[in-house]
């Protein structure tokens, strides 16, 4: 089993890196084929990615925080995340077969 950190801002890697999380790879892009059943991904993740995550057996925890829109689209430093509540949520994403009310 591995557990996953995936994110590209360097708040969030330190964020995480500061709490009691077990993490054994730090990775700024997940590549889906190399997580396993059983394994744990914590992050941010595409929605199609973290669909692939769940349909291979892994567990996905969503790295929430309650940004503003102004703090959106700029790193946040690890206090900022603190600050704003920052938190791990598991989630089960499923992809649906596509459907014709598009």
């Amino acid at each position: 089993m591995t557990r996953w950190f995936v994110s590209r801002h360097p708040g969030a890697v330190d964020w995480a890196k500061h709490r009691t999380l077990r993490v054994d790879r730090f990775v700024s892009h997940l590549d889906p084929a190399e997580v396993a059943a059983g394994d744990v991904v914590m992050g941010t993740l595409p929605v199609d990615i973290a669909a692939e995550v769940c349909r291979r057996g892994a567990s996905f925890y969503h790295l929430r925080l309650n940004a503003s829109e102004d703090q959106r689209g700029r790193d946040l430093s690890a206090d900022d995340l603190r600050n704003l509540g920052a938190g791990l949520e598991k989630y089960l994403v499923t992809r649906l077969e596509d459907d014709d009310e598009l």
